[in-house]
């Protein structure tokens, strides 16, 4: 049985872990670096174990010191949340070898999926779709302009052990293949530790719809689709779920696919199968998220589910609740990534010290957050500050939500993305469901830093709050008898305006 769970992660997913195993009456351990150590996540524990200085190769992914913490806070299970050590199998391995209960797949399946061409493979036997290209990583560059080829211009250089969009590059003619070659696997190198990358045929303009599996030791159901079209670089930056795109009928043969893809690996716990939609409504498998995904609250709202409590429970050994094989989608969810970037300097990652924070409420509003007044904004980390999740009865009213939020979110301090958001949701196209992964490229006018209409207005009453709030904290104590006379005095003169 678990009793104890360290979260090998830090920011808003360790705080979302920390939550789930209080309700599910687990205790939790975090760990932390020198720049975290006063950050929500450390607080919200019930044990806090320092890993080391602020780089994460000196801390966060250091599996020698997160296993000596969970030994050191006899901790019976690890939860690697997203990121970092997450997919990655070494880890996986460590931790059962340990003895301790991994909360994710088998080591097994992250192996499997996290070789993108052995991936394929599996995938392939296993009757899903997959886009057409090699099964092999490219190793002669005569070979690859030869299947580059056979499968037609434009092509796609993908790195075999990555994802995330590094190692990629779209090659439109032969003249650009062994350039992009040579920069995808230097990249992949450096990103993944493996330069390996091969060839498959460039969809144009696809849709990039992901469908949620969750898989216990005797059946594996799937949750339906979210739609991650909205991106930047290959980098999500808005989800929904349901999607416009998706209909009854394809949300069941997606999902099919997704359980496929699942077990044909011997999967266990949350994961995501990523598919790229075409406007023929054809699918292909892109690759399988061997984690617990950024997006998963969308489908928590939107199917009634807390997957992070059925992870730790799979994990401890027992079965899902009880969940019917096929769900429906109730309602409409939108998610906001809120980064730290920077969008009067080209989106690059931004730092600072958070001065105030205002998180909106209201119906439909969920705040993913990890940061709070006081934490420094470093570059050793994500970009992410939170995420801001609006539901709705329909696509209409959650998107009315999520603007009526971000107008409510104040962050100062650092510069956020925050406008982008606005600027997105009030395009025509996007209201419309006119999306593609291709979208912001053809769009770079919402990406330009603008002010928008009141913007200054609100940030100069919100700097002017957050310098009250500091001038308050910095007076002396005032005395009980002195409070109460001072409240006496207004509520006098409130009195006497009012019998005016």
């Amino acid at each position: 049985m678990i009793r104890r769970v360290l979260i090998a992660n830090r920011g808003e997913i360790a705080l979302r872990i920390i939550r789930a195993c209080h309700e599910e009456g687990l205790e939790a351990v975090a760990v932390f670096s020198a720049a975290d150590r006063l950050s929500p996540h450390v607080l919200a524990a019930d044990y806090a174990v320092p890993i080391g200085p602020a780089p994460a190769s000196e801390s966060y992914l250091r599996i020698d010191r997160l296993l000596d913490a969970a030994a050191r806070t006899q901790a019976d299970a690890i939860h690697p949340g997203y990121g970092f050590l997450a997919e990655r199998a070494v880890f996986a391995e460590a931790v059962e070898r340990a003895g301790l209960a991994f909360v994710g797949p088998p080591s097994s399946a992250i192996r499997a999926m996290g070789d993108k061409t052995e991936a394929r493979r599996r995938m392939e036997a296993a009757g899903v779709p997959i886009i057409p290209g090699l099964m092999v990583p490219v190793t002669d560059p005569a070979a690859a302009r030869e299947s580059a080829r056979n499968l037609g211009y434009p092509v796609l250089v993908k790195a075999s052990a990555g994802g995330g969009g590094k190692g990629m590059r779209v090659v439109a003619e032969p003249g650009e293949l062994e350039r992009a070659l040579h920069a995808a696997a230097s990249e992949a190198m450096k990103a993944f530790g493996d330069p390996a990358v091969y060839l498959e045929q460039y969809v144009e303009r696809p849709r990039h719809v992901e469908i949620q599996v969750l898989a216990d030791a005797e059946r594996t159901i799937h949750l339906g689709e979210r739609e991650c079209s909205i991106q930047r670089r290959h980098q999500k930056l808005v989800e929904e779920a349901p999607s416009v795109a998706v209909d009854a009928k394809r949300r069941v043969q997606m999902g099919l696919a997704a359980v496929a893809a699942a077990e044909a690996v011997g999967y266990r716990s949350a994961g995501t199968c990523e598919f790229l939609l075409d406007a023929q409504g054809n699918f292909y498998f892109l690759e399988m998220n061997t984690r617990i995904q950024v997006e998963h609250p969308l489908t928590e709202v939107v199917y009634g589910i807390d997957l992070v409590r059925e992870q730790l429970r799979i994990a401890g050994g027992a079965l899902m609740r009880t969940l019917p094989l096929a769900m429906s989608p109730r309602g409409w969810a939108v998610e906001c990534r809120i980064t730290s970037e920077d969008p009067s300097n080209s989106f690059l990652p931004a730092t600072g010290t958070v001065q105030y924070l205002g998180i909106p409420g209201g119906p439909g509003i969920r705040w993913d957050g990890g940061i709070e007044p006081g934490n420094a904004i470093t570059l050793h980390y994500d970009s992410l500050l939170g995420k801001l999740i609006a539901w709705g009865t329909d696509r209409a009213q959650a998107i009315a939500r999520m603007r009526r939020a971000l107008d409510e979110l104040v962050i100062l301090g650092v510069p956020t993305n925050q406008s982008f958001h606005l600027r997105l949701l009030a395009d025509e196209a996007f209201l419309r469901g006119e999306i593609d992964s291709q979208f912001l490229d053809r769009r770079p006018d919402l990406l330009e830093a603008r002010m928008e209409p009141g913007e200054a207005e609100a940030m100069a009453v919100a700097a002017a709050l957050a310098e009250d709030e500091a001038r308050q904290s910095r007076r002396p104590a005032v005395s009980a008898e002195r409070e109460a006379a001072i409240q006496s005095l207004w509520h006098q003169a409130a009195r006497r305006e009012g019998l005016r």
